[in-house]
C-alpha cells in the first residue's frame, strides 16, 4: 500500500467509525426517501470493474423508486444521451453513506453518487470525492445558501438537487377561533402572545419535535438562529434566550409535553387532529396540509423578520475515480439530470425547492403555493455551513442533548448548554 493509499484508508477508517452520528443527520432531509428497505450491500460493483464509456455506475437513497420510476428512467435517458449506460442503485440512506465509503477504502466507488447534504463533508475528508474543480460540474446559477453544504475550506464537491426546509404551519380555523390574524406573527413575542390566545379557548398552540435526535436539533435551529446565535457558540446568551422560549412554552401549557419525545412525523399527526394552531414542519407534509387547509408562515426571527431555517437535501456529487478520464462524462450526467426542465420534475416529485432562481420561477408558474417554500429557502443555512463539515454532527449531538435536558427540566437553559459547549468542544479537539 501506498503512502497516499494508507492516508486514505485511514481517513475512510476515521469516517466510518463516526457514522453513526453522521447517519442521525438524515433523518430531517427528506420525507420522501426515508425507506428502510434498502438494497443490500453487493448487488452492485463500482466503476473500478466497468470500461470507460460502457456502463456508469450511479447510487441514490431513493429505493422506492424501482426500474420502472419516472426516476430511473430520466437517469437512464440521460446516460443514453451521453452515449454510456447506466447501472442504478438505491439504497436507504444510513445504507448509502456505509457502502460509499466502503467503496471509496477498496477502490470501486461508482461514478455518480447522490447523498444527504450533511454527508458531502464526511465524505470529502475521508478523501472520496472529487472538486467540481477537478470533475468540470458548474455551480454558477446555484443559489449560494444551497450550495453551502457542498462548499469545505473553499473547495466545492458537489450540487444540490434541491433543498427542503422548515416554515410553520397554521390552522385557520383555529387561529380565527382564538382571533388571531396570522399575518400579526412577525416575532416572538407576537408568536407567544398569540399562543396564549388559543391556549384560552382551549386548544394547543404549537407542536414540534424536541426529540434528542438530529430531527431536534433540525427543528431547533431556526429559533437557535433566529436568536442571532451561532453553532461554534452554543451556550451564548442568544442561544439560551431561544432555548428559555421552547421551555416557556412547555411550562406555560402552549406546547404539549409530548414534544420532548416526537418526531417530526408524531408532532404532524398531532396537528392533523385540527385542536393545535401551529405546527414547524417541512415542505414534505405540504400535500397532507391541503388536504386540511393549513397555511404556512415563515418561522419568525426573535425581533422580526424571517429566521434562517436549515437546509435538507441531496448532492450530486462525483467519488475519486482511478481512471480520471470518466469524470468529464459524470458531470454531464449529472449537469443532464440538473437541467431546468429535469431539475423541477424531480424536485416537485420529491416535495423539494429547485436550487437555481430559473427552477424555482418555473415551479412558483405552475404552482403558486410553493411561494411560501421559496421564500424560506431563500434564507436558509446549510448545517454544516460555516465551514464547520464535520465538526457539525458533534456539536448538534450536544445541541439536542442540551435541548432535551431542558425540556424535561433536568436542567435549565443556560446550564443544559453549557455542558453542551463544553462536551462539544472537547470531541471536537478530541477528533
Amino acid at each position: 500500500m501506498t503512502v497516499q493509499a494508507s492516508r486514505k484508508a485511514r481517513a475512510v477508517g476515521a469516517a466510518l467509525l463516526t457514522l453513526g452520528t453522521v447517519a442521525a443527520l438524515a433523518a430531517c432531509s427528506s420525507g420522501s426517501n426515508s425507506s428502510n428497505t434498502g438494497t443490500p450491500a453487493g448487488t452492485s460493483t463500482g466503476s473500478g470493474s466497468t470500461s470507460s464509456g460502457g456502463t456508469y455506475n450511479f447510487w441514490d437513497p431513493y429505493p422506492q423508486y424501482n426500474a420502472t420510476s419516472d426516476w430511473t428512467k430520466l437517469i437512464e435517458s440521460c446516460g443514453t444521451q451521453n452515449g454510456v449506460t447506466i447501472k442504478r442503485t438505491g439504497y436507504d440512506t444510513t445504507a448509502l453513506t456505509t457502502q460509499a465509503l466502503l467503496a471509496a477504502q477498496q477502490g470501486n466507488a461508482p461514478d455518480i453518487l447522490l447523498v444527504d447534504n450533511p454527508v458531502v463533508s464526511t465524505l470529502a475528508k475521508a478523501g472520496a470525492l472529487t472538486t467540481t474543480a477537478q470533475n468540470g460540474l458548474s455551480t454558477g446559477e446555484i443559489a449560494q445558501n444551497i450550495e453551502g453544504a457542498g462548499v469545505i475550506n473553499g473547495s466545492t464537491y458537489g450540487v444540490p438537487i434541491g433543498a427542503n426546509t422548515l416554515a410553520l404551519y397554521y390552522n385557520p380555523k383555529v387561529l380565527s377561533a382564538a382571533g388571531v390574524d396570522p399575518s400579526s406573527i412577525t416575532s416572538w413575542s407576537t408568536l407567544t402572545a398569540a399562543l396564549a390566545k388559543v391556549k384560552a379557548i382551549g386548544k394547543t398552540g404549537i407542536t414540534f419535535s424536541g426529540i434528542n435526535t438530529e430531527e431536534g436539533s433540525f427543528q431547533f435551529l431556526p429559533w437557535f438562529w433566529g436568536s442571532g446565535a451561532n453553532l461554534t457558540n452554543i451556550d451564548s446568551p442568544q442561544a439560551v434566550a431561544a432555548l428559555t422560549l421552547w421551555t416557556t412554552w412547555l411550562k406555560d401549557g402552549y406546547a404539549p409535553n409530548s414534544v420532548i419525545q416526537d418526531t417530526q412525523t408524531t408532532a404532524w399527526q398531532e396537528f392533523q387532529t385540527g385542536n393545535v394552531a401551529f405546527a414547524e414542519n417541512g415542505t414534505w407534509q405540504k400535500a397532507t396540509a391541503a388536504t386540511m387547509g393549513a397555511k404556512v408562515i415563515q418561522i419568525p426571527a426573535e425581533n422580526g423578520g424571517s429566521a434562517p431555517v436549515p437546509t435538507g437535501g441531496e448532492f450530486f456529487t462525483i467519488p475519486v475515480q482511478k481512471d480520471t478520464s470518466r469524470y468529464a462524462t459524470s458531470a454531464k450526467i449529472v449537469q443532464c439530470l440538473s437541467s431546468t426542465s429535469n431539475i423541477v420534475k424531480t424536485d416537485n416529485t420529491l416535495n423539494y425547492v429547485a436550487p437555481t432562481k430559473a427552477g424555482q420561477q418555473a415551479q412558483a408558474s405552475a404552482d403558486s403555493s410553493l411561494s411560501d417554500w421559496i421564500s424560506a429557502v431563500g434564507v436558509a443555512k446549510a448545517r454544516t455551513g460555516d465551514n464547520l463539515g464535520t465538526k457539525y454532527p458533534l456539536i448538534s449531538q450536544q445541541l439536542w442533548t442540551a435541548v432535551q435536558k431542558a425540556e424535561s427540566g433536568a436542567a435549565t437553559p443556560s446550564a443544559a448548554l453549557a455542558a453542551a459547549q463544553s462536551a462539544a468542544t472537547a470531541a471536537i479537539n478530541k477528533g
